[in-house]
């Protein structure tokens, strides 16, 4: 009985209607601004993912995580046509991009080139040596520095989905890993029938 007398109260001011609507809609609006960043920072931004399992780049591509990396989800986007992953190994940075390529395996290589001495210091250093994965899938490879860091980098061509692979780090950081993200990198493996 206490509601319906409420009802008709309200019902007769049209706009205590809308107040109390508008406090409703701001009152979740209000939840979600404060209630999705503390949720968000209570979810942890790295899990380690299972070593013995390929795990999905994106483009149909997967590969074994370097043995005790940690997944850095903050960075990870794994898609049908294109996606990257972020590996922390430790202090070394290791980034998986795949996606549709049109051109050839040394043009591939040239853009990956360019991405990396766009960035402010970093030069690439020595020249490109052949690589492949365990399927045998052709890539190049070569190494890069800027102030502090060196770095790595893999490109790997198969049907039309270029797969890059960047490796960062102080130098005894990366020489001590090094074993693991190249056998993570030879563990590519290409989603077959494109």
């Amino acid at each position: 009985m206490g509601l319906v007398p409420n009802l008709a109260v309200v019902a007769a001011h049209p706009r205590l209607l809308n107040l109390i609507g508008s406090l409703c809609v701001g009152g979740v609006a209000a939840a979600m601004a404060l209630g999705l960043p503390a949720l968000d920072r209570a979810l942890p931004a790295e899990r380690r993912p299972p070593a013995d399992r390929p795990y999905l780049v994106g483009a149909g591509v997967r590969l074994l995580p370097p043995e005790g990396a940690l997944l850095d989800l903050t960075a990870t986007r794994p898609g049908p046509r294109a996606g990257a992953v972020r590996f922390q190994l430790g202090a070394v940075r290791i980034v998986v991009v795949a996606g549709p390529f049109s051109g050839d395996l040394a043009a591939a290589e040239r853009r990956l080139r360019r991405k990396i001495t766009a960035r402010r210091g970093v030069q690439v250093t020595g020249p490109q040596a052949p690589t492949s994965t365990d399927a045998g899938v052709p890539g190049l490879s070569g190494g890069y520095a800027s102030p502090g860091r060196i770095g790595r980098f893999q490109v790997f061509l198969h049907r039309g989905i270029a797969v890059e692979i960047t490796v960062s780090g102080a130098e005894s950081d990366l020489g001590a890993v090094i074993d693991r993200v190249d056998a993570s990198a030879r563990s590519l493996a290409f989603r077959t029938g494109r």
